[in-house]
């Protein structure tokens, strides 16, 4: 079968980058703390400190992505993890508890477990049994609900307070104390790729668009793992000129796009490109998603603490349906998008409760038809193949028509 999309030449950057990242980790973490945190933790204050951080979650998408999820995932669920919990959680515990079965032997041991719970409640009770495991000690950082159109002062403040505490926990626990210079550092090195992530997403305004989903799937793994550091902004600043570029020439990420959709929720990983070669081949690119879209807010820094604060206490998934339904009909409106598909996500509830409502309410804003389909980001037990490939193409049908 001839091939639809254009590879992206920096492809083979992300994966030496990537793959220096889970090597040197394994060395840094002998000679420097090593925290694992979740994917809205606060990782500048960290590398303020001179704590190396890894994703649990991360290596969680990289798991599902070599179909190696369940295995692990039946190890947590022996040891009496609910099959309903967050596939992250139990592919990575399993991880834990039989690290010579897992992809590159498992994540190095750390010296410190920091969770913050503004992109899920599950991370807590997994953050905690990490730690009775492994006898590390945790940190918490609450991050209250955003139920307005505007985070509160005194929420903001709640959080700055909290911030405070942890640079105290984390100098108790390694004797490390914030270097201001360091921390200033990588509050402009988490800005710059931040902005160069954020100006890179919408150049796919452009028609055809320069990126396809899958393209945005990978090519977010150093805004997550290596914000504040200048490996990140070397990669973004070589990715973005490569888009660019392709911007310049009037080429797409598909050699013809007929569609521009809309993706909502985390990838599903082991799928990756088997589902996306379903729309590819009719033309179907998803031009934006609300999951790359959360690593694009910068902080400010008048008041580095205050604005940790209230960028992450303000991700996408710890905001009410209004607020979302706010965000992805601007997305809908300034991408040009002809329809939106919704993955309903098995382990993510959070993300995924209220799809059907928000899809509800920007298609009668828009006008623009949307489609559910069920799966989970790892756990291959829970895809529904023919199913699956039934529903896009009847929605594929219903854009043709219309």
């Amino acid at each position: 079968m001839a091939r639809k999309y254009r590879k992206l030449a920096t492809s083979k950057d992300l994966t030496r980058l990537m793959t220096r990242y889970y090597a040197t980790r394994k060395i840094v973490g002998k000679v420097r703390p090593l925290a694992w945190v979740t994917s809205g933790a606060p990782v500048e204050l960290l590398a303020g400190m001179g704590v190396e951080t890894v994703y649990p979650e991360n290596y969680g998408a990289l798991v599902g992505a070599q179909r190696a999820a369940v295995p692990l995932a039946q190890i947590a669920e022996e040891r009496g993890f609910s099959p309903d919990l967050c596939s992250y959680a139990r592919c990575h515990f399993g991880s834990v508890l039989d690290p010579k079965n897992a992809p590159q032997g498992g994540l190095p041991k750390p010296d410190l477990l920091v969770a913050c719970n503004n992109i899920c409640g599950t991370v807590i009770k997994w953050y905690q049994a990490l730690a009775q495991e492994l006898n590390v000690p945790l940190f918490l950082l609450d991050a209250p609900y955003q139920h307005g159109a505007e985070l509160a002062d005194h929420a903001v403040d709640y959080v700055a307070a909290q911030l405070e505490d942890m640079a105290g926990w984390i100098t108790s626990h390694t004797g490390r104390k914030l270097n201001e210079r360091k921390f200033h550092r990588a509050l402009e090195l988490s800005n710059e790729a931040v902005t160069l992530w954020r100006e890179i997403r919408e150049l796919c305004q452009a028609r055809p668009s320069p990126l396809n989903a899958p393209d945005l799937f990978l090519t977010m793994a150093p805004i997550v793992v290596l914000r504040g550091s200048k490996d990140a902004v070397g990669f973004y600043r070589k990715l973005k000129e490569e888009v660019e570029e392709r911007v310049e020439r009037g080429e797409g990420a598909l050699l013809e796009e007929r569609y521009r959709l809309l993706w909502d929720n985390i990838a599903i990983w082991y799928q990756l490109f088997r589902l996306f070669s379903l729309f590819t081949e009719v033309g179907a690119c998803f031009v934006v998603d609300t999951y790359t879209n959360a690593w694009s807010v910068s902080v400010d820094t008048t008041d580095p603490i205050l604005g940790l604060a209230r960028t992450y206490a303000t991700v996408y998934i710890n905001q009410s349906l209004q607020a979302r339904t706010d965000l992805v009909t601007d997305l809908v409106q300034r991408f040009e998008v002809d329809g939106m598909v919704f993955h309903s996500n098995r382990s993510c509830k959070p993300y995924s409760l209220g799809q059907y409502e928000l899809l509800d309410q920007v298609s009668a804003r828009t006008g623009v038809p949307g489609l559910v389909i069920e799966a989970d980001m790892c756990d291959t037990r829970f895809y529904a193949s023919e199913p699956t490939k039934n529903r896009i193409q009847a929605f594929l049908d219903l854009l043709e028509a219309s």
